[in-house]
């Protein structure tokens, strides 16, 4: 089965942190995009045969020594370009425009005014007055604009919001269309799309699903592969695209490293086993995990302890079964942007673009940077380039039960990164009753759904309390609930006091060994969804 021709936009990244951004309203918009480094060989760009070209913001002054610059094939190409922010001064400087520090900068909203309300991009928009409210963030503005371009839009610090030259299909935005703050962002990057680059949409879910299955047979071959199964939903998507795609010639392999949550072994060997019939080998392992952890408290040491020995495992295991060639992983887009690591070395299963790029490493995943370098298998990741939204529409569109799709995430190193300071089974324990109450009482209030990710955290603190007529020196739990729709920005939770007062009574009351429970209300950025 191979996989249907597709149109395609690359989106070219010079380092916003809003370029993942980007890639999700495009997609919304049924439009496949790939975000691909500035950098990157034109070899990643002619696989795509792309409609247009998306340029992405960044922190650089084109002027700067070292900034990045516009790859020459760009505009040789003579395909519709948008740069935004960054990428609008880019394109501007390179042919011939000028540009240069504003006389103040521009940092959140702002309202910009139409200059020419009939060119494609703002064209289908009836806004009375011809007046946009978008979000700025920059410090450089365009001049002085090339020959053949117009101005389309200008704000009061900005006198070139908006530029284009419709006959080439170039356009510019000083402001940021894929945030929010943006309200007719969304609009405006689809106008581009379908108007500007001629592009039908329609990549669906359903289309992903095509696309992978035959990818990963022509990557797969005949070859056996075992998949890491932890039970949520990106590994347990990974599982059922996987055995959709090459049925008895997938393992699944179950590690439980005494890690994982209350009850949660249990639960993953019975819906592997009984809903989705798969063949599926289960490993207790929790003394080897806990032995290697022993005394380790830095983060990082922890997740390539724990990659490492659940690859150990997964390759004993794989001895056990014969001939094994491939490992797979629900390794998500978040994780490698955030990783900044690049794409292993065979082909990504959803033929997905580079990651990584001019971002800077925020941590290591450990599905993507845990991994030994010695490893026997090669990488199959199918999900490697989709958001966790896209992902949950996979899992339903694959006929996965809803609690099993829409369950919050849990991270790779499962509670090691929760529990901070070293890792015992007695804080494992600890911190497994309290997370255990909040998820009750979520679910019992209706916030569960309401929420993207919520759990306890054991930290390395003790703290004086009274208990009866006792003085106490006892743990500390923090509770974390987040909101967010990408999972690269997140803001926490309002959760009702009264919920969070029930949860801190459960918790104190029914946990020994904690007499304090506090409620974590930073967002991301600058804190990132997990302690560790």
């Amino acid at each position: 089965m191979s996989a249907k021709p597709r149109e395609a936009v690359v989106i070219l990244d010079f380092g916003s942190q809003y370029s993942q951004l980007i890639a999700r309203r495009v997609r919304e918009l049924e439009v496949y995009c790939e975000l691909i480094p500035a950098q990157a060989p034109i070899e990643e760009i002619r696989r795509l045969n792309p409609l247009g070209y998306i340029l992405s913001g960044g922190p650089a002054s084109v002027y700067a020594p070292g900034a990045p610059h516009l790859p020459d094939f760009v505009l040789k190409s003579q395909k519709p370009v948008l740069g935004i922010c960054y990428g609008m001064q880019l394109l501007a400087y390179h042919l011939g425009g000028q540009v240069d520090p504003g006389s103040e900068r521009e940092y959140g909203p702002a309202e910009i005014e139409l200059s020419d309300p009939d060119n494609p991009l703002f064209s289908t928009f009836n806004v009375q007055p011809a007046t946009l409210q978008v979000w700025m963030s920059h410090g450089d503005r365009v001049t002085r604009l090339p020959d053949g371009f117009r101005t389309l839009a200008h704000s009061p610090n900005s006198p070139h919001a908006a530029v284009g030259d419709p006959e080439r299909g170039l356009y510019g935005l000083q402001f940021h269309p894929e945030v929010t703050h943006t309200p007719q962002g969304k609009a405006l990057l689809r106008a581009f799309l379908y108007e500007v680059c001629g592009c039908h949409g329609g990549w669906t879910p359903g289309n992903f699903i095509e696309e992978s299955l035959g990818q990963i047979q022509a990557q797969v071959g005949a070859g056996k592969v075992v998949c890491g199964l932890s039970g949520g939903v990106d590994s347990s998507v990974t599982a059922a695209l996987l055995h959709r795609a090459i049925g008895d010639q997938l393992t699944c392999i179950f590690v439980n490293n005494g890690l994982l949550r209350q009850n949660e072994p249990e639960q993953v060997v019975q819906t592997f086993q009984q809903q989705m019939h798969a063949h599926l080998v289960a490993v207790d392992a929790t003394e080897d995990f806990l032995s290697a952890l022993a005394g380790i408290t830095d983060p990082e040491a922890k997740r390539k302890i724990i990659g490492e020995k659940f690859v150990r495992i997964f390759e004993a295991e794989a001895r056990r079964l014969g001939q094994v060639d491939f490992l797979a992983q629900g390794t998500l887009y978040p994780d490698v942007i955030e990783s900044a690591v690049p794409p292993p070395p065979s082909p990504p299963a959803s033929g997905g673009g580079k990651g990584g790029g001019l971002a800077a490493k925020i941590k290591t995943h450990h599905n993507v940077g845990g991994l030994p370098e010695d490893m026997q298998f090669q990488l199959v990741e199918p999900l490697r380039y989709l958001f966790k939204d896209e992902v949950r529409a996979v899992g339903e569109a694959l006929g996965l039960p809803r609690p099993m799709v829409w369950r919050h995430p849990f991270p790779g190193p499962g509670l090691a990164v929760r529990v901070l300071g070293e890792v015992t089974w007695e804080r494992l324990e600890t911190l497994r009753a309290a997370d255990a109450i909040l998820i009750e009482e979520l679910r019992a209030s209706g916030w569960y759904d309401r929420t993207a990710q919520a759990f306890a955290v054991l930290l390395p603190v003790q703290s004086v309390g009274v208990m009866g007529d006792f003085r106490t020196y006892a743990d500390v739990i923090a509770l974390r609930a987040v909101t967010t729709d990408d999972f690269m920005t997140a803001d926490w939770a309002r959760l009702p006091a009264d919920l969070l007062a029930r949860v801190s009574n459960r918790i104190v009351n029914e946990v020994p060994g904690v007499n304090r429970v506090v409620y974590d209300i930073s967002s991301k950025p600058p804190a990132t969804i997990e302690w560790e």
